[in-house]
């Protein structure tokens, strides 16, 4: 590999960090303002851009999450962004709470089409852009520094004047800020605070892009810091970021700014962007959420917001994105299917002992950093079984969808069982296939092979008897200390010696005259066996349970 070709970070641009960086100490205690960028930057990077249609739902998705600045459009690049924006400059189009923002070039041009295009709006944010870094300034603009600079100056003031008393508020992004001299940067941003006559009440937005990540996030956290220390009026500037994720870390770029002082986070739903996308806003919430901070956004229902999106964008959203993809709640790992299993049981304990529904107790299941109920999702997607599962996935599955408590040993025979069912194809196999593999494997034996009647009574205290009538073969009768002890020796006497190691059983259904399961493990003739009845009747399933696990030896030896 050429590694030698490129150049790192620091080498590129100098950043200056003394001894007062204080960012590494310091814990994200609130939301940012958050600023979806999907109806821009985002449909700049598709394939094919959204139609109206498709813009119109993912606005009304955006409102409705409860974003407050919406980036809408480059509306001097297309018609359909400059229409786009023009019909939401009619009342009542907009929501009184939201402003939109609207994106432009530092073009005489390309500045007046934009104000075109919020006439009529209540309320905006123009946003200002030009690149600064030396690569772009040298080859794609062929500006020096003093000549930039100008060019940038005459352009806010174009802004500044056009904006008039109207409610417009100003933003500037040095595009590729992260390979930008930071000098230069500030003193871009200075200007322009003072030109824009930057107040409290009206403050100036300036949004600093890592425009193609580059370095480490520790880098860019420090070229935050540096701003957010030596920016003038600091109490009438709105701090922004804007991270790509070309190294993957856009998320952590993010997040390492706001420690260094920013307040405010441009970003796509889900990540879509140009090259690897921009920062995505939903893990960012969502990590805020598992940290017990309140994101401010709605994302209760996130099936609902991934389809709204994937429709929008005509993009699939991976099933390994976290907190929203179909499987990043789900475990095929035995041992973590164990542990989520354990959790979950002793986290419905903690509500109960706390008095309150589960979705109010703290939450602190294993491999789970939320509550998938939270985002809208259920449980019965969290285990899935396949190859790779063990005891813990099976029992979990059998017992939250069909009420099944299996005693910890039957759940280790079961587990073998699907292994093997498992292993050759290696495919998922669904609750549905695991309850009918466990009623062929340890319920049909005894109800194929039941006896045609039996009966069982108490004939003296401590003392009873088993009569049965086999669908072929010589009655059976046996005397014990109770019914499955009458049953053994009835057996035994019949040529069948069974020992009952291990019984269990419970309700399948509340109420009286509910169904009832009964569990039996019984050494028959030196074989340990299990097997499992359900009936009405405790005892009638107790005794099948019995015969399904003699019947499972008998037939393993015929066959």
């Amino acid at each position: 590999m050429p590694h030698h070709r490129y150049r790192p970070a620091h080498e590129r641009v100098e950043v200056p960090v003394g001894p007062q960086r204080a960012w590494p100490a310091r814990h994200i205690s609130h939301a940012p303002l958050w600023v979806p960028v999907d109806l821009r930057d985002g449909n700049q990077a598709l394939a094919e851009p959204m139609d109206p249609g498709r813009k119109h739902r993912m606005f009304a998705l955006l409102t409705t999450m409860g974003f407050k600045e919406i980036e809408v459009g480059y509306p001097s690049s297309s018609r359909l962004d400059f229409d786009f924006v023009r019909h939401l400059a009619q009342p009542g189009t907009v929501p009184d709470d939201v402003t939109v923002v609207v994106f432009t070039a530092a073009r005489p041009d390309l500045i007046e089409r934009t104000f075109a295009s919020i006439e009529g709006l209540p309320r905006a944010v123009v946003h200002l852009y030009t690149a600064t870094a030396p690569t772009w300034r040298d080859v794609v603009l062929g500006h020096d520094r003093c000549e930039l600079r100008a060019l940038i100056m005459d352009a806010a003031e174009r802004v500044a004047r056009l904006a008039g008393d109207r409610d417009v508020r100003f933003q500037f992004s040095p595009e590729v800020f992260n390979l930008t001299e930071p000098d230069y940067a500030l003193e871009i941003c200075n200007d322009l605070t003072a030109l824009w006559d930057a107040s409290p009440d009206r403050p100036v937005i300036h949004n600093l892009p890592a425009t193609v990540e580059v370095a480490t996030p520790n880098v860019y956290a420090d070229q935050i810091e540096y701003m957010h220390r030596h920016l003038d009026r600091r109490d009438a500037v709105i701090l922004s970021v804007h991270p790509h994720n070309d190294r993957g870390t856009g998320v952590a770029c993010a997040e390492l700014a706001l420690l260094a002082g920013a307040q405010r986070v441009e970003g796509c739903l889900f990540g879509n962007g140009e090259r690897t996308g921009n920062v995505d806003l939903i893990t960012l919430a969502l990590n805020l959420h598992s940290q017990g901070v309140d994101p401010m956004l709605d994302l209760s229902d996130i099936d609902e917001i991934r389809r709204v999106v994937e429709h929008c964008n005509r993009l699939p959203v991976p099933e390994r994105h976290p907190y929203a993809g179909d499987l990043v709640h789900t475990a095929f790992s035995g041992t973590h299917q164990d542990a989520i299993g354990k959790g979950l049981a002793h986290h419905a304990k903690r509500a109960a002992e706390l008095g309150v529904p589960p979705e109010q107790a703290p939450w602190d299941v294993p491999y789970l950093p939320i509550d998938p109920a939270d985002v809208g999702r259920g449980y019965q997607a969290v285990i899935r079984v396949n190859s790779q599962s063990g005891k813990g996935g099976v029992a979990y599955l059998l017992r939250t969808r069909y009420g099944l408590e299996l005693p910890r040993r039957l759940q280790i025979d079961f587990s073998s069982v699907v292994q093997e069912a498992t292993d050759g194809s290696g495919e998922e196999i669904t609750a549905e296939q695991l309850w009918e593999l466990f009623h062929a494997t340890y319920l049909a034996p005894g109800e194929t092979g039941a006896l045609a009647e039996w009966s069982t009574a108490e004939t003296a205290p401590g003392t009873h008897v088993f009569a049965g009538t086999p669908r072929s073969g010589r009655p059976l009768h046996g005397t014990g200390n109770g019914p499955l002890a009458a049953l053994t020796a009835a057996l035994a006497a019949d040529g069948v010696d069974v020992d009952i190691l291990h019984y269990a059983e419970h309700a399948l259904d509340p109420g009286g005259g509910s169904r009832a399961i009964a569990y039996v493990q019984a050494r028959v003739g030196g074989v340990t066996s299990w097997g499992a009845a359900q009936d009405t009747s405790v005892l009638t399933a107790s005794v099948h349970a019995v015969l399904a696990a003699v019947n499972r030896v008998i037939e393993r030896a015929a066959g």
